[in-house]
């Protein structure tokens, strides 16, 4: 087994996080990076601490978001974790179960 399934296999199996956890998180640093999704003209100030994000991990998030600003949000496990501060690290494990939630209040802009 190589040392990405090994490092993957192993957060699923500890932490409980599973791919779908990653791709939400993916999703909401692409928004904490850029709230209005791409579209010139619209400008959206969002105060992320207001949802219970601290400033160390709105940071490394938006460096996320910014790197993967158009990417799919199926990234392996283990590159992701490998861009995570300890404190997102820690802030993702508590909040795991909850990042979709950034998608319903920031919808896609072309949804009906």
């Amino acid at each position: 087994m190589t040392q990405e399934k090994d490092i993957a296999q192993q957060l699923q199996e500890i932490y409980h996080l599973k791919p779908i956890h990653f791709a939400d998180l993916i999703r909401a640093s692409q928004l904490i990076f850029d709230p209005t999704g791409g579209v010139s003209g619209i400008v959206r100030y969002v105060d992320w601490q207001e949802f219970g994000i601290p400033e160390a991990v709105i940071e490394n998030l938006q460096e996320l978001g910014k790197e993967y600003r158009y990417a799919s949000p199926h990234v392996p496990i283990d590159i992701i974790w490998g861009k995570l501060t300890a404190e997102t690290r820690t802030w993702f494990m508590e909040n795991k179960d909850d990042l979709w939630v950034f998608e319903e209040i920031f919808p896609a802009l072309d949804e009906d």
